[in-house]
């Protein structure tokens, strides 16, 4: 057996090791710029401004990661265990914040939140013109948004484990005399620790390399301050040293999150695969789920997309619906799906060899991957462009080397979904199917690729949704004239011209919620 393993990874090895290769480029760029520093912008940097920014980004991460656990796990939990009216509307609303941009949720709530807007407004009249309420432009306001717009990644990958579980042992325990809570304790949530870890992995990195939203809400990160470096001082070697205390940051949780992952690795070959018997609560208790669950999809969603819509039918934001804007939508349209594509297929690889053949070769190559999304958009973008200049100077200027960023940057997005289905699938299928006379290639076309489908589409669609929203590495990589509905967005609404910025936003929006259809298709089930 161990014979016609190294048969299958022979062919894609070279392929693995050319793509870790290549993802590590940038890195390797940050990195010699950062340790061929002057010691002096070291001394100064580390005496004024990282001691702050390593407390706001660690402590941002950590409670939007508290928050995102419990909103996740918990929405997931009731739309596959709980019956109550509109539970298949709820099960696809949860996904929809995916759509809506961090920074146009920023700017939404800057406006309702912010000192003399609606809310403030409204709780003047109950309370008196001098009370306040808190400011969005803090700690608290940018764990809300953000908090409000990953959950859906610990959703995701909590519904998916939930529905792919072996009902048998949680009927064993319930057999055995265990309570409902105790089961859901003791049982279902070691079960899904991996996928749980797979989301809240993905939560932190997307949170730690956020540049729109914190930047709108002045809320001073890491990846704010690089962006600072490079634009507002053009000064480079600083952003690179404050770039490699941000990926040694993630590298810190990537590597717990291996550990705890690698803890709680298992394979499901027993019992029978049947949806399990759901819930039914009394008229209170379903009134109680859907209020939860409503206030959610209203907080993070439904209010934010009304909004839009309403400014999106102003005069002014009418007048801008010209031709130039419908580039704007192929532009993102066509970006979205070549990154998310190509970000597929060289996962799939790496996922593969790093769950079936553990070496230290193979999982060191896949933790390569993580390089590019542990990197602040804007300065793997400047890598990835001084890179192409010096590599292939025949691509400087041209599409291609946006998509190859956005690639490198969102790899890790797809691998946190295929990792977890090839984990749940058990690697004596394929054994038994090359035992049986099946050749590599039809054996992966008849047995893996069917059983990691949906992990794929999964990743395909997270990948294409990140790479809509993309706005630092697209402000730097873009070709002359080339913009899309993200840079529109960004252009108008970093000078509040919110009626200006809704229909680019509005756009983003409606483009994502096709793909995101397909998380939520009556048949799907995540591995």
């Amino acid at each position: 057996m161990s014979t016609i393993r190294q048969q299958l990874a022979s062919p894609l090895q070279l392929l693995v090791l050319a793509s870790a290769g290549i993802i590590l480029l940038p890195l390797g760029y940050v990195t010699a710029q950062a340790l061929s520093a002057d010691p002096v912008v070291w001394s100064r940097l580390w005496a004024t401004r990282i001691p702050e920014l390593l407390f706001n980004t660690v402590s941002l991460a950590a409670s939007v990661a508290v928050v995102t656990l419990v909103l996740g796990v918990s929405t997931a939990w009731l739309v596959t265990r709980v019956d109550f009216p509109g539970r298949r509307l709820w099960e696809g609303a949860l996904v929809l914040p995916l759509a809506m941009p961090t920074y146009v949720l920023a700017y939404v709530y800057s406006y309702l939140l912010g000192f003399g807007g609606p809310v403030e407004h409204l709780w003047q009249l109950v309370a008196g013109p001098q009370a306040r309420i808190f400011s969005p432009h803090s700690y608290g306001g940018a764990t809300l948004v953000m908090a409000l717009d990953t959950f859906p990644f610990v959703y995701l990958l909590s519904r998916s484990a939930l529905l792919s579980m072996n009902v048998s042992f949680e009927e064993v325990a319930r057999a055995s005399g265990v309570s409902r809570l105790s089961t859901l304790w003791r049982v279902t949530l070691p079960l899904m620790r991996p996928s749980i870890a797979a989301g809240v992995a993905l939560v932190i990195l997307y949170v730690v390399s956020d540049f729109g939203a914190v930047s709108l809400l002045r809320y001073q990160t890491l990846t704010y301050a690089v962006f600072q470096q490079m634009t507002g001082r053009s000064d480079n070697t600083a952003a690179s040293i404050l770039s490699l205390l941000l990926v040694g940051l993630a590298l810190i949780f990537l590597i717990t999150e291996r550990w705890f992952r690698q803890r709680s690795r298992f394979y499901q070959t027993t019992g029978r695969y049947r949806a399990p018997q759901r819930h039914r609560y009394g008229w209170f208790g379903a009134l109680a789920v859907t209020g939860y669950l409503g206030l959610i999809v209203g907080a993070a969603f439904a209010l934010p997309a009304s909004l839009l819509i309403q400014w999106s039918l102003s005069p002014e934001a009418q007048a801008t619906l010209d031709s130039r804007f419908f580039g704007f939508v192929w532009n993102s349209g066509i970006l979205a799906a070549s990154a998310a594509t190509g970000g597929v297929l060289i996962g799939l690889p790496l996922a593969y060899l790093a769950s079936r053949r553990p070496t230290m070769l193979n999982l060191s190559c896949l933790q390569a991957a993580y390089a590019g999304y542990v990197l602040p958009g804007p300065v793997a973008a400047l890598a990835v462009l001084v890179l192409f200049s010096k590599l292939a100077p025949v691509f400087y200027g041209s599409v291609l080397i946006l998509i190859v960023a956005y690639v490198i940057h969102f790899l890790p997005a797809g691998l946190q979904s295929l990792e977890p289905a090839l984990q749940h699938m058990s690697p004596n299928l394929e054994e038994v199917a090359r035992t049986l006379g099946l050749g590599i290639r039809d054996t992966w076309r008849r047995v893996t690729l069917p059983l990691v489908r949906n992990g794929f589409v999964v990743a395909w669609v997270l990948m294409f949704l990140q790479t809509m929203k993309e706005l630092p590495a697209t402000l730097l990589l873009r070709p002359v004239g080339f913009d899309t509905l993200a840079i529109r967005v960004w252009m108008e609404a970093s000078e509040e011209y919110y009626q200006l910025a809704a229909p680019s936003a509005l756009l983003i929006v409606l483009m994502s919620l096709p793909a995101l259809a397909l998380l939520v298709s009556k048949d799907w089930r995540a591995a």
